[in-house]
């Protein structure tokens, strides 16, 4: 398999199915930037020597290729992934309970494992913001995508 196709030279992508859509689409620009977020926590990962926090991480870099996966047209379902966001979540909180109280923001820096997390950070707001700006659309495109299933990305 090459890593290249030559059928997007013409500014349009394929779908799971093979319907071809614009570069420039709402659609692929939110999947793009999936791709993005999933590269900068590997990224992460691989400057971490926690191997329970790596492993975990590369978990979340799964999901984030099926997420990617669907918003493309792949037929699945994100329901499995309800699981992992609650343990994602019950993991943040026992994380919390070792920090000072926060009274402001965190200015962005640091170190440059903490710099490269505040880019993550941010990239997944940005995903985050795209998500919603996709549902509310409900293209043609999105239509496949259930709306339990937007609610598991948002989240």
């Amino acid at each position: 398999m090459s890593i290249y196709t030559r059928t997007g030279d013409t500014g349009t992508t394929a779908l799971f199915g093979g319907k071809r859509v614009l570069k420039c689409e709402e659609l692929v620009d939110v999947y793009g930037s999936i791709d993005e977020l999933n590269s900068w926590v590997g990224h992460i990962a691989s400057q971490l020597d926690v191997t329970e926090v790596k492993t975990f991480l590369h978990l979340i870099q799964s999901d984030l290729f099926t997420i990617g996966s669907i918003l493309a047209g792949w037929k699945g379902s994100l329901s499995a992934l309800d699981g992992r966001i609650k343990e994602m979540e019950a993991r943040i909180d026992v994380m919390e309970k070792d920090l000072p109280e926060l009274t402001n923001f965190i200015l962005p820096g640091g170190t440059p494992l903490g710099a490269h997390t505040h880019i993550t950070r941010s990239i997944c707001r940005r995903v985050e913001r795209q998500v919603v700006k996709l549902a509310t659309q409900a293209s043609g495109v999105t239509q496949h995508i259930q709306n339990k299933d937007m609610k598991i990305i948002i989240k």
